[in-house]
């Protein structure tokens, strides 16, 4: 087996990886080059082995570079992780073949290639004058939640406070309102639901514990438990997490049925009904406009939970347009919108958005250092408005 080595770039690609908080591998342009694992912990895990290992044993990879992230709201295999604490580690050379095993059984460094001299440190080929040597510590598997809090402070010191003249300068405004309402599990559709715009739900854990009604398959009665059902459908499971509602017209009946721990009832009259859909995260870049994600369509549409990069007020005005105050165009950068609105800071984050039907006017605003521009009857575009996700 080769000798590993701490890798400054394999280290920057990682961590702009870890950044995206999106459970897969990639970017895609590297993968052909690197070998990469991913590790995703609530914060601390137990047992022998916690992740595969697999690729930081091949025994021809020699360089290595991590990045860790914490990451709010991350959809890992189809459940969202409120803070979910994200490792990256991308390996050189690529191993990792399926099929083969990552190293041969023997003496160690009795197979180590010529090109090493001979040379063979702590049972591994080694060549002499590697850029770097590290110690090997002990690893407790945990996440060293001092250390990160150390990190948090020095960055916190080095950046500088915005006085309350530079506030006033960048026109100052924050806004905390959230689209996503916590519900219990017992709440109806119709007692939440009354002439408001009602969309997104987060639902508690242990609902299928609860007699909350549930009137309907696929199609339910808005007096049925809105957790419920989205247990019912197979949006949710018992843990709770968020859902999507759409209200749609009266039906003429609701089927009974017993799906995902979660027995329903029929109902043979008239009644207006509402169906849900599983919440969806994506990473999104500074330009992206929700003419490009999520264009409204009736009867509604849900967008992603997206999530902001960092930087976007530095992205170019003419390719990163915001167009209007409270409510946007949709031709919009979401991401800037989401500073100017002050959902979000100049350092990115999450947000909820909500299409809604074309506006006649946008009117111009400086908001937090972006300036927004005014439109008047644009052709058949659509609107949009930007929360927050706290």
């Amino acid at each position: 087996m080769e000798y590993m080595t701490w890798d400054p770039e394999l280290e920057r690609s990682a961590k702009s990886w870890a950044e995206t908080c999106l459970w897969e591998h990639g970017p895609a342009s590297l993968l052909p080059s690197i070998g990469q694992n991913l590790g995703a912990h609530w914060g601390r895990c137990s047992g022998p082995v916690c992740t595969h290992y697999t690729q930081v044993v091949w025994a021809t990879s020699n360089r290595i570079g991590c990045a860790v992230n914490l990451c709010h709201n991350m959809n890992v295999w189809g459940q969202i992780w409120p803070k979910a604490i994200y490792l990256v580690c991308n390996y050189s050379p690529k191993g990792n073949w399926w099929g083969h095993a990552p190293y041969k059984h023997g003496r160690p460094c009795s197979e180590c290639p010529p090109s090493f001299g001979g040379g063979c440190r702590e049972n591994l080929c080694y060549k002499e004058g590697s850029e770097r040597y590290y110690s090997p510590e002990i690893e407790t598997n945990e996440v060293e939640q001092h250390q990160l809090h150390v990190r948090n402070t020095v960055q916190n010191q080095v950046q500088p406070q915005a006085s309350p003249r530079d506030a006033s300068e960048r026109n100052e405004v924050i806004s905390k309102q959230q689209m996503s309402q916590i519900v219990s599990c017992e709440l109806r559709l119709r007692d939440q639901c009354k002439g408001t715009t009602c969309n997104r739900y987060e639902c508690p854990s242990g609902c299928l514990d609860s007699s909350a009604k549930v009137v309907g398959s696929v199609y339910y009665d808005m007096q049925s438990s809105i957790c419920r059902a989205a247990i019912h459908y197979g949006i949710l499971d018992n843990d709770g997490g968020w859902v999507d509602v759409t209200r749609l017209g009266r039906r003429n009946y609701f089927i009974k049925s017993y799906r995902n721990g979660v027995q329903s009832v029929g109902k043979y009259q008239s009644a207006n009904s509402f169906t849900v859909s599983k919440v969806t995260v994506q990473a999104i870049t500074c330009e992206t406009t929700v003419e490009q994600l999520c264009p409204f369509y009736r009867p509604a549409t849900h967008c992603p939970r997206v999530r902001c990069p960092h930087n976007c007020m530095q992205a170019n005005p003419h390719y990163a347009r915001v167009i209007g105050t409270i409510i946007y165009s949709d031709m919009s950068s979401i991401c800037r919108t989401a500073v100017h609105a002050g959902v979000i800071r100049n350092e990115g984050g999450f947000v909820d958005v909500m299409p809604v039907d074309k506006k006649r006017m946008y009117t111009a605003s400086f908001q937090n250092g972006i300036f927004s521009e005014s439109l008047q009857n644009p052709p058949g575009g659509k609107a949009f408005r930007i929360f927050a996700v706290v």
